[in-house]
């Protein structure tokens, strides 16, 4: 009985200095942040999320200020939306990456996109908070999306559904401003040459 007691007494103490000679550990008089030190696991579908809600942030988000509008020049627009900008667009009104993998899934294939402006204008000049005068530009597009989508349920009877003539159409609205007057952008723009 001792002898086991004395057994598992020394497995501790082995195992106590084992724990504290390994490199994850902090010891001393260091700062650290205690448990909020450890990391935290996180899934690949929260991941994903951020990752997309800061990717749409930064790149479509963001209504620019161009320079003014150069006089006997014609004003269209000259930015159509992104494949990537419509796809995130489709994904967000009908999403395939929802599904339940195994028991239910969808997927699209073959897919062609169309991109048509539907309405091009440009609003007369205000004043802006931030910003200043300027004139809105509004760009409307419409893009039509055409593809193959295929669908795998999985329980109770497995089986796959094909729709060769899917489509869906998506409304992306190009809107930014552009500064009117005489225009000081402050030093080392390119407006000022």
């Amino acid at each position: 009985m001792l002898k086991t007691i004395i057994c598992a007494c020394t497995g501790v103490v082995v195992l106590v200095c084992l724990g504290t000679m390994a490199g994850c550990m902090v010891s001393g008089a260091t700062p650290t942040l205690g448990i909020l030190s450890y990391p935290v696991p996180v899934t690949p579908l929260q991941q994903k999320s951020l990752e997309d809600k800061y990717w749409v942030h930064k790149r479509y988000d963001k209504a620019p200020v161009l320079g003014p509008i150069t006089p006997n020049c014609p004003v269209i627009a000259m930015d159509e939306p992104s494949d990537d900008e419509v796809m995130r667009a489709l994904e967000s009104a009908r999403g395939v990456q929802r599904g339940i993998s195994m028991l239910w899934e969808r997927s699209r294939n073959n897919v062609r996109i169309t991109k048509d402006l539907i309405d091009d204008h440009v609003d007369p000049p205000r004043v802006y908070p931030l910003v200043g005068p300027a004139q809105l530009h509004h760009a409307k597009y419409k893009c039509t999306i055409y593809f193959v989508e295929t669908t795998r349920v999985g329980w109770p009877f497995p089986h796959t559904l094909v729709n060769d003539d899917a489509q869906e159409v998506v409304y992306i609205d190009h809107d930014h401003l552009h500064m009117v007057g005489n225009v000081d952008s402050g030093p080392g723009s390119n407006l000022n040459k």
